[in-house]
């Protein structure tokens, strides 16, 4: 059964005994009450009829239809019945009469009993002494008493039985009525079920709205679509994985595929040459050498990304105090040997200790200033800056060209991501510098900004200056 229908069922059997309880107490105090009420009338009955037996000898006034006298004697110790001054005062069978009468000579006081008559019914029987010696015996009839104590009892059964049923039936729409909010949630889990999740771009478009069912409805109602934001957010993560790695697995084939084929290329000729123009060896055997060269850079940014992927297992830095601001000048230095072309000018201060691998933050030095040679005409400006705020060391590398386009710029330090859409070598190498570069400074707990204008482009990285932190991924 719905959970609407075991509610009803067990509010109207929570009911039903409510009713019996209530109806139990009602009938029984309806009894006693009317039982309290023939006890008086009988006392009441015998008071006047004694005074008429002391004063005249004889039972006057009997004015209750159906009730019967009887009087004893029991000077002598046993009850004599005397003769009834009406056949009809007195009921076949008068043993009960009798007994009541003797207990009564014996126990000195009143007393009451409820007996059934043979061939009359149930009555109410009471005996009191009216005179020494002389004891009278009256009895009421009890049957007014229990037909309407039978009818009260009828009236209470179909009365709480209409109840009841109205209680089930319009307590059960009720219960419908506010178990509807979770039915459709229910619907809403059921369409999500139905809803294919196994495509790279699936979503949860559904949601359980609505405002109806209480509070505590409400905060379920709010959990609920709570868990469908979160799992949506994770399908969009998952799928946004998937594109990265198809992205990845795309890319780093064509940036392989490349020096393999010239690989393959130099490796034909350098053995035609071995065979046919012996003079020619060498010069094929260097090219062949630099292709392999080339993809052992390649494969060696690729491994350094995967390890600070799984950094959290095993750190791939080594870290050691070390100045950063001596660790730039190298690098500036390089840099002017290596691209004369481009004018470039050091800002730096006091030396700034911090813990690092200076080794892998001379690497992204060395990228950030290649990119900014690499992707700007001869004769730009180049500045590189170390400078100090509270809690983070900063390098800024900053260039003069022409600046990256707006629709680039949230993708630059994605892997094999080049501006050049023709992935042309001449203005750059695999799209993996700025990736590597990203990837060290969070494994140090830093990050990397971009900042960049047509006229100007800006990379500051920030390192923590209290040891290496977790990253934020």
């Amino acid at each position: 059964m719905r959970l609407g229908t075991r509610l009803a069922l067990g509010l109207g059997a929570l009911s039903l005994v409510v009713f019996a309880v209530v109806g139990g107490a009602l009938t029984t105090y309806m009894r006693d009450y009317l039982s309290a009420q023939l006890d008086t009338q009988l006392a009441q009955a015998q008071i006047a009829q004694s005074k008429s037996i002391a004063d005249y000898g004889t039972l006057s006034g009997k004015k209750y239809y159906s009730w019967f006298y009887a009087v004893y004697d029991v000077k002598d110790g046993g009850p004599e019945l005397r003769r009834p001054e009406d056949p009809a005062d007195l009921p076949k069978d008068v043993d009960d009469f009798t007994a009541l009468a003797a207990a009564q000579s014996a126990a000195h006081t009143e007393l009451l009993r409820t007996e059934h008559l043979r061939g009359a019914g149930t009555y109410r029987l009471r005996a009191c002494e009216v005179e020494p010696g002389v004891v009278l015996v009256s009895a009421a009839p009890m049957e007014d008493i229990e037909d309407t104590v039978g009818q009260l009892i009828t009236i209470q059964v179909v009365t709480f039985a209409l109840a009841l049923l109205a209680l089930v039936v319009f307590g059960r729409r009720m219960l419908r009525r506010g178990l509807k909010p979770l039915s459709d949630m229910a619907t809403t889990a059921h369409g999500i079920a139905s809803h294919d999740l196994t495509e790279s771009a699936a979503r949860l478009p559904l949601r359980a709205d609505g405002r109806d069912g209480g509070p505590e409805v409400d905060e379920l109602r709010t959990a609920f679509n709570t868990m469908l934001e979160h799992i949506d957010d994770s399908l969009a993560v998952r799928a946004e994985a998937e594109q990265r790695l198809r992205r990845f697995v795309a890319d780093a084939s064509h940036e392989l595929r490349t020096p393999l084929m010239s690989v393959r290329g130099y490796a034909d000729l350098f053995q035609y040459a071995a065979a046919n123009a012996p003079e020619e060896r060498e010069r094929h055997l260097a090219r062949l050498r630099a292709e392999a060269a080339r993809m052992g850079v390649l494969l060696d940014d690729l491994l350094l990304l995967a390890r600070l992927d799984a950094a959290e297992v095993e750190t791939p830095l080594r870290l050691e105090d070390a100045d950063l601001t001596d660790l730039v000048c190298q690098a500036a230095d390089a840099f002017r040997a290596g691209r004369p072309d481009h004018p470039l000018t050091v800002r730096t201060g006091p030396p700034v200790r911090l813990r690092m691998d200076p080794l892998r933050i001379r690497q992204v030095v060395d990228n950030l200033l290649t990119n900014a040679a690499v992707h700007t005409p001869a004769g730009t400006k180049v500045s590189v800056e170390v400078c100090v705020t509270p809690g983070t060391a900063e390098v800024r590398v900053t260039d003069t060209g022409p600046g990256i386009p707006a629709d680039d710029r949230d993708r630059v330090f994605d892997r094999f991501y080049r501006v050049d859409k023709a992935r042309s070598r001449d203005r750059g190498g695999s799209g993996l510098g700025l990736a590597v570069a990203h990837s060290l400074v969070r494994a140090h707990g830093g990050r990397i900004d971009l900042n960049s204008e047509p006229g100007t482009t800006v990379f500051t990285v920030c390192l923590p200056w209290n040891g290496v932190g977790p990253a934020d991924r």
